[in-house]
C-alpha cells in the first residue's frame, strides 16, 4: 500500500507548499479526502513538518439533519486529533437566492472567505506570520482527473486542461498526486493498526455526502459514468492523466510569463502615476507594438489585462478578448474601431494603439471631443 504521508510530503517538497514553520488551516468536511487530511495535518505537525495546525469546517446548511452530523463528526475529529477548530455557518441556499447565483458557486466562495478569515485569525493567536501561511484542501487527483473531463466536456483554453494548481495564493493542495482510494485505504489502515479514529453515529470512518451520487449533477456524472469507463481502458490514468496535465502546466507556465512579459512591454494603464499608483479599473491602451506579438500570447495578455480591470471574481468572455485583438489589423491599430464588451466596456482604436475602458469614459471622451471640434 502506498504511503501516503509519505507522497504528502514529497508533492510539499516539489511544489514548495508550505515551509516547515508555517501555520496551517485545514479544510474538513467529513468526508473521506479531508478526513485523511485531517490526520495526516496533525501527522505533518506531530513531525515538525509544518507549524500551528487548525482546522475549519463549514456548515453549507444544505443538508439539514446530515449537515448537522457532519459537523458533529469534524469536532470529534478536531478533538480526538488536539486541533483547534473553527466551525462557520452560513445558509448557501438563502445567499443564492439573494443573490441570484448558482448555489455551488456560491458555497465555494463563502467557504474561502471564511477559510482566509479563519487562517487571518489563526495567525494573530498563534504569533505566526500571516504571509507564511497556508491553506490546505483535500482535493485528490480524481478531482482534477474531474476537473479534466469537465472542461473537455465544457471546452476550456489550452492552459485549462492542467485543471488544478498545486498552488493558488495560500492556498494549495498537498494530496493532488494521491487518490481517492489511496487516502480511504489509508483510512481502514489506521483503523485495522489500532490507531484511534473518529466514527459517526454508525461506526463510519468518514461522512458520505449522498448528493455526491446524483449524476444530474454535472461533477457526479463525471465521477460515475465518464471516468469509470477510462479506468476500465487504463487502469493507470489517475498517473497517466496527471503526468499529461503536468507536462500541460509546465507550458502553461512558460507561456504565461511571455505573456506577461508582452503586457508589461507593450500596454500601459491609462490611470498610472508615482502619487496615486494604477487604478487598474479606468483601463488599459495596448501600444501598437503589441500588434507585431504571435495571436497566442496576444491571447492570454489580452485575457491577463481584463482579469486585472474587472476583478479577480468576474468572468472574462473568449468573445471579448477577441474583440479587442480585432482592433489590430496585420499587425497595426484599426483607427475608426469601436465596439463594446462585457456589457459597458468601450474597445477603440487609432493610431496611438488600442484603448479598453469604461463606457461611461468613452462617451464622455466623445462628448468633449465633439464639442471641441464644435466651437
Amino acid at each position: 500500500m502506498i504511503d501516503v504521508l509519505e507522497k504528502a510530503r514529497a508533492t510539499i517538497a516539489a511544489h514548495s507548499l508550505a515551509a516547515r514553520d508555517a501555520a496551517v488551516l485545514l479544510m474538513v468536511s467529513g468526508g473521506s479526502d479531508s478526513t485523511a487530511l485531517a490526520y495526516l495535518g496533525a501527522a505533518l505537525r506531530d513531525a515538525g513538518d509544518v507549524g500551528s495546525v487548525a482546522m475549519l469546517h463549514v456548515n453549507h446548511q444544505l443538508r439539514a439533519e446530515d449537515a448537522d452530523g457532519d459537523e458533529h463528526f469534524v469536532q470529534q475529529l478536531a478533538d480526538l486529533l488536539h486541533i483547534l477548530l473553527f466551525i462557520c455557518s452560513i445558509d448557501i441556499a438563502a445567499e443564492a437566492a439573494r443573490s441570484h447565483e448558482n448555489v455551488e458557486a456560491v458555497a465555494r466562495r463563502e467557504r474561502y472567505l471564511a477559510a482566509n478569515e479563519a487562517l487571518r485569525s489563526m495567525c494573530q493567536h498563534e504569533g505566526c506570520p500571516l504571509s507564511e501561511a497556508r491553506i490546505f484542501t483535500a482535493h485528490t487527483a480524481d478531482d482534477r482527473i474531474e476537473n479534466f473531463y469537465m472542461r473537455s466536456i465544457v471546452g476550456t483554453g489550452p492552459g485549462g486542461f492542467r485543471s488544478m494548481r498545486y498552488e493558488n495564493g495560500p492556498v494549495v493542495r498537498p494530496l493532488l498526486d494521491t487518490t481517492r482510494d489511496q487516502l480511504r485505504a489509508y483510512l481502514a489502515a489506521r483503523e485495522a493498526a489500532g490507531e484511534p479514529m473518529a466514527c459517526d453515529e454508525m461506526g463510519n470512518l468518514w461522512r458520505e455526502d449522498a448528493t455526491n451520487a446524483h449524476t444530474d449533477r454535472f461533477r457526479a456524472y463525471v465521477r460515475h459514468k465518464v471516468v469509470p469507463p477510462c479506468r476500465e481502458w487504463n487502469e493507470t490514468l489517475p498517473e497517466v492523466l496527471t503526468r499529461s496535465m503536468n507536462l500541460i502546466a509546465d507550458e502553461d507556465d512558460m507561456l504565461q510569463r511571455m505573456a506577461d512579459q508582452l503586457a508589461e512591454d507593450a500596454a500601459v494603464w491609462v490611470a498610472e502615476d508615482d502619487t496615486f499608483g494604477v487604478d487598474r479599473s479606468e483601463g488599459f491602451r495596448l501600444l501598437p507594438a503589441f500588434g507585431e506579438a504571435e495571436r497566442p500570447l496576444q491571447r492570454r495578455a489580452v485575457l491577463g489585462l481584463l482579469q486585472a480591470m474587472l476583478g479577480p471574481d468576474a468572468r472574462v468572455d473568449a468573445a471579448s478578448v477577441e474583440a479587442v485583438l480585432a482592433g489590430f489589423a496585420e499587425g497595426k491599430p484599426r483607427g475608426g474601431y469601436v465596439v463594446n464588451i462585457q456589457y459597458d466596456l468601450a474597445v477603440s482604436a487609432n493610431k496611438q494603439g488600442v484603448l479598453v475602458e469604461p463606457m461611461a469614459y468613452f462617451r464622455a471622451r466623445r462628448k468633449r471631443d465633439k464639442e471641441k471640434a464644435a466651437s
